[in-house]
């Protein structure tokens, strides 16, 4: 669990960022330590004419599609290699003909599978089945369209300024030894580029078609990978009457992460103020607590808060943290 940093400023309350890790979408068994990476989303020679005439009409580069596929295959090959105990490996046949369209092909041949991750002393095999790109032009006309409207004019058409790179592939992993499809997935990814602006025709930047497809292979590889999710605890930094100095002290502690002094702080404020002090005491020692991965004691003192100092805030932290319990 990583710890953020705590804002303060004139407010009565502080706040702790904790990130707390999610398990990853799909499990790799222990036996997938080696990863071979194919690029199957070819076009054959043959086949060209009629991608060449999709190409224009959809607005994609002519041919970029061929060197833009390997990025994808690139973007994995970084993320994931060398991450514990995986590595994405690069077999000799690194290319395959496959439909070279949206159209998904069928599965690749067993006995071939098999060779391929042989070849390359892999234990599964990630296939790019398939790879298009798009890119969208994106009009700025609410601006326009309100000026005029407001003058009483007709709506003044608006030039571009932006353009959006777009990515659809599909991918396949293949377990050469149970004859099994670990994962097959499509997925959808696009960045978005700024232009000049202004009278001139916007068009993409010469990088963007092999970072969107980069920025794609990185997304799906993350499937396999856990991450995290950021919550916001609030906390007292400030108390009324004699406690005033003492809320102050501890706070200071706790931006400091030295949450066990914190703690001794706030503890020693239960017993020599009032309810309402007691009460903020009581909430900021559970955030401690959850800070520090006692997430039981946080619970505790949350309840604590509420339930013999009335205080609200003590409440719905309690309610948060039974419903983190919950999912754990």
């Amino acid at each position: 669990m990583l710890l953020g940093l705590i804002f303060s400023g004139c407010s009565k309350h502080g706040y702790v960022h904790l990130d707390y890790p999610l398990p990853p979408e799909i499990y790799l068994a222990d036996d997938i330590q080696t990863i071979a990476l194919v690029n199957r989303s070819l076009t054959r020679p043959e086949d060209k004419q009629g991608k060449v005439l999709e190409a224009i009409v959809t607005g994609e580069i002519s041919g970029s599609d061929r060197l833009a596929s390997d990025e994808c295959l690139k973007g994995i090959f970084d993320r994931i290699n060398g991450y514990r105990h995986i590595q994405a490996v690069l077999p000799p046949q690194t290319r395959l003909y496959g439909t070279g369209t949206r159209e998904t092909p069928e599965l690749l041949d067993w006995e071939l599978v098999r060779n391929i991750c042989d070849a390359s002393n892999a234990d599964a095999l990630l296939v790019l089945e398939t790879f298009d790109s798009n890119s969208d032009v994106l009009l700025t006309t609410v601006t326009n369209q309100v000026t005029a409207a407001l003058g009483g004019n007709a709506p003044i058409p608006a030039v571009p300024n932006q353009i959006r790179v777009s990515v659809q592939a599909f991918w396949r992993l293949y377990n050469p030894v149970s004859k099994t499809i670990i994962d097959q997935h499509q997925a959808k990814s696009f960045l978005t580029f700024n232009g000049p602006g202004g009278n001139n025709l916007i068009l993409p930047p010469p990088e963007a078609l092999h970072n969107t497809a980069y920025e794609a292979g990185r997304s799906y590889i993350e499937r396999f990978l856990p991450s995290h999710y950021t919550v916001k605890r609030d906390l007292y930094k400030k108390g009324k009457g004699s406690s005033k100095q003492a809320f102050k002290a501890a706070f200071r502690s706790s931006e400091v992460a030295n949450w066990p002094g914190a703690m001794d702080s706030w503890s020693a404020i239960l017993s020599q103020t009032s309810r309402k002090n007691a009460g903020k005491a009581s909430l900021n020692i559970a955030v401690a607590h959850e800070v520090l991965g006692n997430t039981d004691q946080a619970l505790e003192w949350a309840k604590k808060s509420y339930e013999v100092y009335g205080n609200k805030l003590g409440r719905d932290y309690a309610k948060i943290l039974l419903h983190r319990k919950s999912l754990e």
